[in-house]
């Protein structure tokens, strides 16, 4: 999810310890557990300082081994011990829980959604992505925006919170459900499928799919029950035994792409200068662009000397976006 949901499920989850009665009947454990919470629903995506090293490092690792099991763990003792430094009267079992509850919850909702993370770590760094819930869904935030509102105008925290959690936890089946139909129509209109990424939208009966059989990939939009495919490429698999490609394989924002995305296409661009490979994701077609890509230009003028003049990944939406992203590899020579 992002991070002014998180921000406000950890808020309610500190509503929500309100019905523990050592929390309720101690007002600094209360405070002490509710910075637990905030901080506990925050903690896994402390990652995101990563975008100040590069994409590539952040595509790679953003939700990766900070949404693992260890670190839940190392995340659930780490943030309530050093509350607890500070407010050494509170009971620290009780603080422990309600912190470690919002740590789990974090990484928790963050598998429904189409970016995923890589939750079942260090059993698999296989990405874990439901995709039926959105990145930002409004229901969701909105409910929780209620729920402060009546928070503070008084409501009773505890029984008001578990109430809204009881309408969300329908919405999710309801949302469950919504995949599993969109999924069964898919594949009584395509045939041969293998694969299928959805992306829910901002609206509840719109959706982005992208779909892969042995011989095409498929990019469309589901609506209201209805499929359209928006564009079909071929399914080509990448050509390991190229010399330019292997090269290209081993530059770090490649790497960094092909380890996060699951449906994408290749292509292949002739320059005088060099050749340039270029892997598009397939999952978040905009305004008929792909704008999340991955790039490296190749210097395969001098033989078996290969070498890599530039490379990028991460989101453009124009091509001179992109260039200007980019140093000219004549530059580079």
């Amino acid at each position: 999810m992002d991070t002014g949901t998180h921000v406000v499920m950890g808020v309610a989850l500190g509503g929500i310890a309100t019905l523990d009665p050592v929390v309720n009947s101690d007002p600094a454990l209360f405070n002490a557990v509710l910075i637990g919470t905030l901080v506990g629903s925050q903690a896994p995506d402390s990652d995101t300082i990563l975008k100040l090293k590069n994409n590539a490092v952040y595509i790679r690792h953003h939700r990766g081994i900070t949404h693992s099991i260890p670190a839940v763990f190392l995340w659930g003792i780490s943030i309530p011990s050093l509350i607890y430094l500070f407010t050494p009267e509170v009971n620290f079992l009780h603080l422990w829980l309600w912190t470690f509850l919002a740590v789990i919850l974090h990484v928790f909702v963050d598998v429904f959604n189409a970016y995923g993370t890589q939750a079942y770590r260090p059993f698999t760094k296989r990405w874990v992505a439901y995709g039926f819930i959105n990145t930002f869904d409004p229901y969701i935030f909105t409910l929780h925006i209620a729920g402060i509102v009546a928070w503070n105008l008084g409501a009773d925290p505890g029984i008001m919170w578990l109430i809204i959690y009881f309408v969300i936890a329908l919405y999710y089946v309801k949302r469950y459900f919504d995949k599993r139909e969109l999924v069964r129509l898919i594949h009584e209109y395509i045939e041969d499928v293998e694969q299928i990424a959805t992306s829910p939208t901002m609206k509840q009966n719109v959706w982005r799919i992208a779909i892969t059989t042995p011989n095409h990939y498929y990019v469309g939009r589901a609506e209201n029950g209805h499929i359209t495919i928006l564009d079909k490429f071929n399914n080509k698999p990448i050509d390991y035994d190229d010399p330019v490609v292997q090269k290209a394989l081993t530059d770090h924002n490649i790497k960094a792409f092909l380890s996060f995305s699951p449906v994408y296409r290749y292509e292949m661009s002739y320059y005088d200068e060099y050749t340039e490979v270029r892997f598009i994701d397939l999952r978040y077609r905009s305004r008929g662009r792909y704008p999340f890509v991955a790039l490296a230009q190749i210097d395969d003028e001098h033989g078996d000397d290969l070498k890599v003049l530039n490379s990028y990944t991460g989101w453009v939406f124009t091509e001179e976006k992109l260039q200007n992203k980019l140093t000219p590899a004549r530059e580079l020579e």
